[in-house]
C-alpha cells in the first residue's frame, strides 16, 4: 500500500505531540494524574490551537474535576513535569503560578481570572542562522525554580509549551498545557507579582510570538508572549 508524503508527514506530527502528565519532586515521581490534572488531550496528546480557547487555562478534561492529589514543595526548590514522550517541537517553554484565593484550595480553585504570574521562560539560540536551538528540544522533563520569596499557600502551577513550526499563520502555533496542584512553603512573601494575566486573555493570536515565521526569511529575533518573568 503507497501512502502519500502529506499522510506521512501528518503521521510524524501526531508522534511528536505530547502531554505532561505527571511531576518529580525531591527525586519522587507521582503517578499520572495524581497532582497534575487531567487534561483533554491525555490520549490524543494534541494541542490547543485558539489562544482564546477556554481551554487555555489548564486544559482540563473536565473541567471542575482536581488531581487527586496536591503537592508539597519548599519555595526555592525545583519541581518537574515529566512529558510524555518528550517534547517534539521547537519553540519557548513558559511557567505560571496562579495562587489560589482565601476560602479555596488547590484543588477548587478554577484558575480563571487575572491570576496568573510568570516565573520563567526561555528562548533560542543560533537566531540569524539555519541551526536555531530551544533549550527543551527533545527533553522528557521540564523543570522549573520555585521563587524562593513567593508567599506561601497554595497555588496552581502551569506549565506551557508553544510549538512553532507551523506558526506562520494565525491559528498555526500549538500549545501543549498542564495544571499542577502545589502547596508551598518557606517562602519569604515579598514577591512582587505585578500586572496579573488570565487564560485565556495573555495571549493574541496575532502576537509575534504566536504568529511566528520561524523557517523562512530566517529569523533574527523572537519575542517571547506574556507578561515579564517576576523575580526576587
Amino acid at each position: 500500500m503507497k501512502f502519500s508524503t502529506s499522510v506521512l508527514l501528518a503521521a510524524a506530527g501526531a508522534q511528536a505531540h505530547y502531554t505532561f502528565t505527571a511531576t518529580i519532586y525531591n527525586g519522587a515521581k507521582s503517578a499520572e494524574w495524581e497532582t497534575v490534572r487531567l487534561t483533554e488531550n491525555r490520549y490524543s496528546h494534541g494541542p490547543v490551537t485558539d489562544v482564546n480557547s477556554p481551554m487555555m487555562t489548564c486544559y482540563e478534561l473536565n473541567p471542575g474535576t482536581p488531581a487527586s492529589k496536591t503537592l508539597s514543595v519548599t519555595a526555592g526548590s525545583n519541581v518537574s513535569f515529566v512529558v510524555d514522550t518528550n517534547v517534539g517541537h521547537p519553540g519557548p517553554l513558559m511557567f505560571y503560578m496562579a495562587k489560589v484565593p482565601a476560602g479555596q484550595t488547590a484543588a477548587s480553585f478554577n484558575g480563571k481570572g487575572e491570576v496568573w504570574f510568570k516565573i520563567y521562560q526561555d528562548g533560542p539560540t543560533g537566531l540569524g542562522t539555519q541551526s536555531i536551538k530551544w533549550p527543551s528540544d527533545g527533553k522528557s522533563q521540564v523543570s522549573v525554580q520555585i521563587p524562593s520569596c513567593i508567599a506561601n499557600g497554595e497555588y496552581l502551577l502551569r506549565v506551557e509549551h508553544i510549538a512553532l513550526h507551523s506558526a506562520a499563520s494565525i491559528g498555526g502555533a500549538q500549545l501543549y498545557l498542564s495544571c499542577a496542584q502545589i502547596s508551598v512553603t518557606g517562602g519569604t512573601g515579598t514577591l512582587n507579582t505585578g500586572s496579573l494575566v488570565s487564560f485565556p486573555g495573555a495571549y493574541k493570536a496575532t502576537d509575534p510570538g504566536i504568529q511566528f515565521q520561524l523557517y523562512w526569511p530566517t529569523p533574527t529575533s523572537y519575542i517571547v508572549p506574556g507578561p515579564a518573568v517576576v523575580k526576587c
